[in-house]
């Protein structure tokens, strides 16, 4: 009998720890922004400020865009190393088309979005059909995309835009900046799309187990392709609100972007694996990032340092994502 009830108590101490286990798996990463955010308001005062959480929000929206496009690729077990300077080709074309107060503002932000579209299909043809790899693929558009991006602007900034368009990035709506309400559209839209559509169920299972996918009758090639024209439009769209944003068209605008948001991805809990993952992660992964660096901004950490803690955060949460898997 006194057996029983140790089995019985040992039985329920190891559901409470698989219970707390799984708590941690799945909403640690909202415990370690709450935490961030208490650190960095102590050790700041200017911090927690409207005036700085508004910059804050409106710097996340970009990566946020980005890495909303980018989990969508991932989940499917590959990468896209070529949103950065796609975002750049799609917010030079943008600009170049809203200089002046009689241009036309629809057209500059269809071109954008239209670049973006484009040159992520050609990624998806390039890894469906040829069979790439996507790190190949994706790294060689990066350089043509970036190639573009000087060659159409003949490496100089776009300045000069109109007022409607610069309201795209430095607007605000109902209190809110105007990125962050792109932000919230593109998620509910994307979330539908993951969560409600037999596309979505085919993103997890092409990255679960491709093979498998293929003998059940599902197009892996057109699966792969949506994926990428939808990573290519959101950098389109990503590429629009920077150049609204900084009031002009860079072509050195996006270096290093597609970094900060693989790590919004895999920190948000998507597997690099592939099959495994979450929208509404990659959002607080985003946020993640973002604190981080308006946090080490305020604290004058050096951009030497803020590129080591980064690096390091990346590392351990694939170690964490390979614990997981």
């Amino acid at each position: 009998m006194s057996n029983q009830v140790a089995s019985d108590k040992l039985t329920k101490s190891e559901q409470r720890t698989k219970k707390v286990a799984h708590f941690v798996s799945e909403y640690g990463i909202l415990l370690a922004l709450l935490l961030m955010v208490v650190i960095l308001t102590m050790l700041s005062p200017n911090f927690l400020t409207s005036s700085n959480l508004l910059n804050l929000f409106r710097q996340v929206s970009i990566n946020a865009v980005l890495a909303i496009g980018m989990t969508f690729v991932i989940l499917t077990k590959g990468i896209d190393l070529s949103v950065g300077s796609i975002l750049a080709l799609s917010g030079i074309v943008a600009a170049s088309l809203s200089v002046g107060p009689d241009s036309n503002l629809l057209l500059g932000i269809i071109a954008g979005l239209a670049v973006g579209l484009l040159f992520g299909a050609i990624n998806g043809v390039v890894v469906s059909k040829f069979k790439v790899t996507p790190f190949i693929a994706t790294l060689g558009m990066m350089a043509i995309a970036r190639g573009f991006t000087y060659i159409y602007s003949d490496g100089q900034p776009i300045s000069g835009l109109s007022e409607p368009f610069l309201a795209i990035g430095s607007g605000s709506f109902l209190g809110m900046p105007i990125p962050v309400w792109i932000v919230i559209i593109a998620f509910i839209i994307c979330s539908i799309v993951l969560y409600k559509t037999k596309f979505g169920r085919y993103v997890y299972a092409v990255g679960g187990n491709e093979n498998a996918t293929l003998t059940s009758g599902i197009s892996v090639n057109k699966t792969l392709m949506s994926v990428y024209c939808i990573s290519g439009l959101l950098a389109g769209l990503a590429g629009v609100i920077l150049a609204s944003r900084v009031s002009s068209g860079l072509p050195q605008a996006g270096v290093s972007y597609e970094l900060d948001a693989i790590a919004a991805v895999v920190i948000g809990g998507t597997s690099l694996m592939g099959g495994r993952g979450r929208l509404w992660g990659t959002l607080v992964g985003a946020l993640i990032i973002g604190v981080l660096n308006n946090g080490l901004d305020l604290l004058a950490v050096s951009s030497y340092w803020q590129q080591v803690i980064k690096g390091t955060i990346i590392i351990i949460a694939v170690l964490v994502d390979r614990k997981r898997s």
